[in-house]
C-alpha cells in the first residue's frame, strides 16, 4: 500500500509539471510597492530664524546660504534670494574682496517658499547660540541596509521640498539623515508614513521663531 501511495504522488507530480518550466507566476502588483507621491512644500505662518549660523553671500545680490559652502577665498555657496538686506545696516560684520561680499549670521525674517525676507540679524561675532540638550535618535522600527538606505537618500533628492541633501549607509545607525529648508513637521511625518517610522531623519535649517 505504501509503494502504492508513493507511486500516485510520483505521478501527480509529473503530470503537474509535464510541459512547463518549473516557473510560477507572480503577480507584480502584490510585489512591487507604488513610487512615493512628492509631498507639497510646507509654508511657515509666522517667523523663521536660521536654525544654526548661515553665511549671506552677495556676488551681485543678497542670498541666504543654508546648504555646502566651498571653503575658498572668497567662499561659493548659493541659496534663496535675500530680500531686505543692506549692508549699510552690518557695518563691520563682513568681509569682501573686489564686488563680493559675505559674513555669517543668525537672520529672522519670514519664508516664502521661495525667498527669505531678513527683519533681523546677528552677526556671527556677537551670536550667543542656545545650545540644545542633546536627545537620542530613535531607532529606526524598520531595520534596512545600507544598500536600501542609500537608495532612499537617492530617491529624496527628486522628493523633498527644500531638499539640500540626504545621506544613508554606513554610520547613520539604520537611518537616512535629510537636510532641508523649512519643515513644520509635515515632510518628517510623510517620511514616516512613507519608509517607516524613524528610517529617515528631517533636519531643517529654518525653524519657527518661539
Amino acid at each position: 500500500m505504501l509503494l502504492a501511495a508513493l507511486a500516485t504522488l510520483v505521478l501527480a507530480g509529473s503530470a503537474c509539471s509535464d510541459g512547463g518550466s518549473g516557473d510560477v507566476a507572480i503577480d507584480e502588483s502584490q510585489t512591487s510597492a507604488p513610487a512615493p507621491v512628492r509631498p507639497p512644500a510646507p509654508i511657515p505662518a509666522g517667523l523663521v530664524r536660521t536654525r544654526d549660523l548661515a553665511t549671506v553671500m552677495d556676488t551681485g545680490s543678497p542670498e541666504l546660504c543654508l546648504g555646502p559652502i566651498a571653503e575658498s577665498y572668497p567662499p561659493q555657496c548659493g541659496g534663496p534670494p535675500l530680500i531686505g538686506w543692506e549692508w549699510a545696516e552690518h557695518k563691520n560684520t563682513y568681509e569682501e574682496q573686489g564686488d563680493v561680499r559675505w559674513g555669517t549670521y543668525s537672520v529672522t525674517g519670514t519664508w516664502d517658499g521661495a525667498a527669505f525676507t531678513a527683519t533681523d540679524a546677528v552677526s556671527g561675532a556677537l551670536h550667543d547660540p542656545v545650545v540644545p540638550s542633546e536627545s537620542a535618535t530613535p531607532p529606526a522600527v524598520k531595520p534596512l541596509t545600507d544598500h536600501q538606505l542609500g537608495a532612499i537618500a537617492e530617491d529624496l533628492r527628486d522628493l523633498l521640498p527644500g531638499y539640500l541633501g540626504a545621506y544613508g549607509g554606513e554610520g547613520t545607525d539604520g537611518h537616512v539623515l535629510a537636510d532641508v529648508l523649512y519643515d513644520d513637521g509635515a515632510l518628517q511625518q510623510w517620511a514616516d508614513e512613507t519608509y517607516g517610522p524613524n528610517v529617515v531623519i528631517v533636519s531643517a535649517a529654518l525653524v519657527d521663531v518661539g
